[in-house]
């Protein structure tokens, strides 16, 4: 069985790695873009942390999960709906070893909750945080004068450190390896030196908190950039966005609506060398935590555990980073919001396609099956995969969602592409006149073609995804991205299988949501 290597990160865009920004400075993620599949068009199942997370290691939806928020979580453990990943490992013989976020949600009220598989665990948080998991290292009982020292430094930053002080950052008086990020990765570091049994393959998970906000970001990796290198964040040239899904979401969201508003007063006042020094620092965390996977990677080769390998790099969900009139974080359904980098790399990649970009549609709840399957997990999770040597459809479909899965999705009103035939349409669910789409109930006939634009159009209205205000003059869209439903519906046309498309967007403030 081949060790499995899984790097995450919290908030990173999909165009914050070298092999799509050739500005940007992750050269450990380049190496595994270089030596493994990048896809491209990859998608998070929330721009939102515990519900992407709780995707990703159950092989879930959201809506399957329950976990539509950052308050929610799978908080019975005889309750689960399946394995988790890191137990499907440990039962078919990985040693599993955990580092860093997962935000299960799950220990409020425990005495002992679970890590659900991991062996040996470590938490760049305190006990209290909500994230304690039994038996786990925790920074705050390892070093709690290191975590008053991070949270005395980011004091000013608000919940989940995301008001404008965060955002706008500083330049951290803390040294890197007392940081929560850095804490995690020297203690992922000292288990490759010290802990990993020789005996067993091994499952070695390290995920961060960062590059989320805030922007405290340790010297060194600011002074890899140049301020006037920096690009400015560009703008649409509207003010506003009535008849888009952000409108719509603003308005029955006052205390977003109001986060927003304070960030874009703030930085409609500064000047571009201002708003430029927020991108430096997003850019200088994403590349002071490539500057731990590089050590890892190092460790990891030198030990041997490269030589027979599947390395996952992926992030939760992306960041707008002032985009569309300075929004900032991610609760929305844009492609800054909803694309995330992933690559499969190491040892088991074919030749052929080290190296190479999948174009193809991807999303993060395929990542148990594929990882299960590459383990040799007995009974695998039922569902698609990424396959790097597949063709055609979703990125490398091995098996079909079983009837029984998709009796059991309910994406209430969420958005889908249907692609019937070789062409495809976004519907509504709530409108759909075939009577839900392909996790609902109803036909699945085909819509006359003469009555497929009109659906579409009724759709797109119905869920508040009109083309961009301005469009039609300066074809400002293509500049500032499409809307999701318009931006899938030409990503699917020509491909020769369905796939679905279920982003769901949720806003809840919380810690490290």
């Amino acid at each position: 069985m081949p060790n499995l290597i899984f790097f995450m990160t919290d908030q990173q865009r999909w165009d914050c790695i070298g092999r799509f920004n050739e500005s940007i400075h992750t050269p450990a993620i380049d190496r595994l873009s270089a030596e493994g599949i990048t896809f491209s068009q990859a998608t998070c199942q929330s721009p939102m942390c515990a519900p992407s997370r709780s995707s990703m290691m159950f092989g879930y939806y959201p809506s399957q999960l329950g976990v539509r928020t950052n308050y929610g979580g799978l908080f019975d453990e005889s309750r689960l709906p399946s394995e988790p990943l890191p137990e499907l490992l440990r039962q078919a013989g990985y040693q599993t070893a955990g580092f860093g976020k997962t935000h299960w949600n799950h220990s409020d009220g425990v005495e002992q909750p679970s890590t659900r598989g991991f062996e040996v665990r470590a938490i760049g948080l305190s006990r209290e945080s909500g994230h304690y998991e039994h038996g786990a290292v925790m920074i705050g009982d390892d070093a709690p004068e290191a975590l008053a020292a991070y949270y005395r430094e980011t004091a000013s930053f608000g919940g989940g450190e995301e008001n404008a002080n965060g955002y706008k950052g500083l330049t951290s008086q803390i040294p890197m390896e007392q940081h929560r990020d850095g804490w995690v990765a020297e203690q992922a570091l000292k288990f490759l030196d010290e802990g990993t049994d020789a005996e067993r393959p091994l499952f070695f998970y390290l995920s961060f908190l960062k590059p989320h906000a805030g922007f405290n970001v340790p010297k060194p990796f600011e002074d890899l950039y140049k301020l006037e290198q920096i690009p400015d964040i560009p703008q649409p040239p509207w003010l506003d966005e009535p008849d888009t899904h952000l409108f719509a979401s603003d308005a029955i969201h006052e205390q977003s609506l109001a986060h927003y508003r304070e960030k874009r007063e703030v930085w409609e006042r500064m000047s571009a060398e201002e708003r430029k020094r927020t991108t430096l620092r997003y850019w200088a965390n994403c590349s002071w935590l490539d500057h731990y996977f590089g050590r890892a990677l190092d460790k990891l080769e030198k030990l041997g555990r490269l030589d027979y390998a599947l390395i996952v790099f992926v992030s939760d969900h992306g960041e707008m980073l002032g985009e569309r009139r300075y929004r900032f974080t991610k609760y929305n359904l844009y492609d800054s919001s909803v694309r995330v980098p992933l690559i499969l790399a190491g040892s088991v990649i074919p030749k052929e396609k080290r190296g190479t970009i999948d174009d193809r549609p991807a999303e993060l709840a395929d990542l148990v099956p594929t990882l299960a399957k590459a383990g040799g997990v007995a009974g695998e999770p039922d569902a698609s995969r990424l396959r790097p040597a597949g063709t055609g459809g979703k990125a490398g479909k091995l098996l079909r969602v079983s009837r029984q899965r998709r009796k059991r999705a309910a994406f209430g009103t969420g958005l889908y592409v249907a692609d019937e035939g070789m062409e495809a349409h976004l519907v509504h669910r709530r409108n759909d006149p075939r009577g839900g789409g392909p996790c609902g109930r109803g036909s699945r006939r085909a819509l006359s073609p003469d009555r497929r634009p009109e659906r579409m159009d009724e759709s797109v209205r119905a869920a508040g995804l009109r083309r961009n205000p301005g469009e039609a003059e300066d074809g400002a869209a293509d500049a500032f991205g499409l809307q999701l439903g318009e931006r899938a519906v030409l990503l699917q046309q020509g491909r020769s299988k369905a796939v679905i498309v279920a982003i769901e967007s949720c806003r809840n403030d919380n810690y490290g949501g």
